[in-house]
């Protein structure tokens, strides 16, 4: 597939189906979009990389959740923006200081699509450097079979904007449990993050 003539309408219905190298290429093309809508904000306590981190999480749900009734690179600037203004209001609660610490890394979840992951800044780069060499689908698979079910439903509730104490209550379980499962979910990413790059 040749990305740089596949309209991006096309780019994200294959990406939508799983299409790994379809969902690159259009965090590829539009990268250069998020960070001029994240020039613009100022994360407290954080920095510009933080909030492209949440920018590009706010693409990755502009592609899973585009149905085709407006032009997508409209749907996908106001899914990056809604995306930053929320991490920036959520970096002012106590309880989500770990925002300000953490990069995403792209996985498939427990579905197949995928799902922006949380690893800790110092054990490893950004998600490209798994991209450029071209580990990202034996890291996915490794996520997606080291996390518990419930681990994945909480990771995805989260990573839809989810308070811990809503996440709590949509799964019949505390704030606590919701928030130790988050913990969880890091430090099985570390170790995964760990033997890859051994």
């Amino acid at each position: 597939m040749d990305a740089a003539i596949v309209a991006d309408e096309e780019l994200c219905a294959r990406a939508q189906g799983g299409d790994l190298g379809a969902l690159n290429a259009l965090f590829d093309r539009y990268r250069t979009m998020v960070k001029s809508i994240v020039h613009s904000y100022f994360l407290s306590g954080g920095d510009r990389e933080d909030l492209l981190q949440e920018g590009m999480i706010g693409l990755f749900k502009a592609v899973n959740g585009y149905n085709g009734k407006a032009g997508f690179k409209t749907f996908a600037a106001l899914c990056v923006k809604r995306n930053v203004l929320s991490a920036i209001r959520l970096s002012g609660r106590d309880k989500h200081k770990p925002l300000n610490n953490y990069v995403s890394l792209s996985g498939a979840g427990e579905d197949g699509a995928g799902y922006e992951l949380l690893v800790g800044r110092e054990v490893l780069d950004p998600e490209t450097e798994y991209i450029n060499n071209e580990s990202l689908a034996e890291l996915t698979e490794g996520i997606h079979f080291t996390l518990s079910k419930f681990e994945r439903k909480v990771l995805a509730l989260y990573l839809d904007g989810y308070s811990y104490e809503n996440i709590g209550e949509k799964l019949g379980k505390s704030a606590k449990s919701a928030d130790n499962a988050l913990q969880r979910i890091r430090k099985k990413i570390e170790r995964i993050v760990n033997k890859e790059g051994a």
